[in-house]
């Protein structure tokens, strides 16, 4: 069985926080640069969390570097704890428990992250569901600003994982947004697409993707990921 590298995105993808992030990232700039509507004009499908920051500074003409950067982050996790507690809309996709259990099942797989999610955001986001603690690695946020490079470094740790050389091993993203597709690509992975955010099947399709589905229930999706389970 060929060493495998399972790097899951996590908001469309594992859950949907019901909007506990945006609303988090508001409170955030409302609090550092007194204004709630910093990143009103952009969506945040596909960004890593410290895009979205200095999207969000230089949209206001605020100061943008490394120090102010994180200082919305900081002011962003003390919200996001008390948001996703409270959200009532938050929601594990279908499929996820039982792809999660089958990957946990064969020694050959890795099981991590690859989202641009700062560390601690994830932690919050997935504990609700109980599911932080089923990854055991990860490429984050807090790793780098440009997706790719995050899910480089999610692979290296996943190969480390496996005690293996990363290029003996078959790496797949799983994620919701073309941005999730182009960073797998351009790293040499594979990707699985699924439709549980806010792009249909075609346009992840066009985007390149290896395999698209609507959720990971839907056929193919375990052949895809389990090609020798």
């Amino acid at each position: 069985m060929r060493p495998t590298v399972l790097l899951f995105d996590i908001d469309g993808t594992l859950i949907d926080s019901g909007g506990a992030g945006r609303r988090s990232m508001e409170r955030a700039f409302e609090r550092v640069i007194g204004r709630a509507d910093a990143c009103a004009h952009f969506s945040f499908d596909g960004m890593t969390d410290r895009a979205i920051v200095r999207s969000g500074l230089d949209a206001s003409g605020e100061r943008v570097d490394e120090p102010a950067i994180d200082r919305v982050l900081g002011a962003y996790l003390e919200a996001l704890a008390a948001e996703v507690a409270a959200s009532t809309g938050y929601t594990t996709h279908p499929g996820v428990d039982l792809v999660l259990d089958r990957a946990a099942a064969h020694s050959h797989i890795a099981l991590g992250l690859g989202t641009g999610n700062v560390r601690d955001g994830a932690r919050i986001k997935l504990d609700r569901a109980r599911l932080f603690d089923r990854f055991s690695f990860g490429g984050f946020g807090c790793d780098a600003e440009d997706r790719a490079a995050i899910l480089a470094a999610g692979a290296r740790r996943g190969a480390e994982q496996l005690r293996r050389d990363l290029h003996d091993c078959r790496v797949v993203v799983i994620g919701d947004t073309p941005k999730d597709v182009a960073a797998a690509l351009a790293i040499g992975a594979e990707s699985l697409a699924v439709a549980t955010g806010r792009f249909v099947p075609g346009e992840l399709g066009r985007a390149g993707a290896t395999f698209v589905c609507d959720n990971l229930l839907s056929p193919g999706a375990f052949a895809m990921l389990f090609p020798d389970a």
